[in-house]
């Protein structure tokens, strides 16, 4: 049990917190492996750069992560006053959402599950 009246514990949680900026995608209808592959391609790299890798990149997942880059991008210059130009990414990662299962109907009255995977993703920008 903490040790402090409600509002000191609040207080220290949020001394804690993180303030970069960042945008999360939550059940995306990605699965995290393919989620991965675009998020490796722009790791580190600067915003315009990481922007214009998930522009031409033929994935399904790169759409979804150009959107949030721009999101984190928006966070970055409205809540905290960043220089756009200045952001690269930080952070970028998925995590595995839940699964919808269903069932595909096979020979001799067998049934296989398919199973569509969702992933969360979270991007985290700074400045340099």
């Amino acid at each position: 049990m903490a040790k402090g009246h409600r509002s000191q514990i609040k207080r220290e949680r949020n001394a804690q917190k993180d303030t970069r900026p960042s945008a999360t995608l939550t059940y995306a209808r990605v699965s995290v492996q393919k989620a991965c592959f675009v998020l490796d391609a722009i790791r580190g790299k600067d915003l315009d750069t990481a922007i214009g890798i998930v522009t031409y990149n033929p994935r399904y997942a790169s759409s979804l992560i150009k959107k949030l880059l721009e999101s984190a991008a928006a966070n970055a210059e409205n809540n905290n006053g960043m220089d756009r130009t200045k952001l690269f990414v930080e952070e970028c990662y998925a995590n595995q959402g839940p699964i919808m299962k269903r069932i595909h109907p096979r020979a001799q009255g067998r049934a296989y599950r398919i199973e569509k995977r969702m992933s969360h993703i979270t991007v985290v920008l700074n400045e340099r």
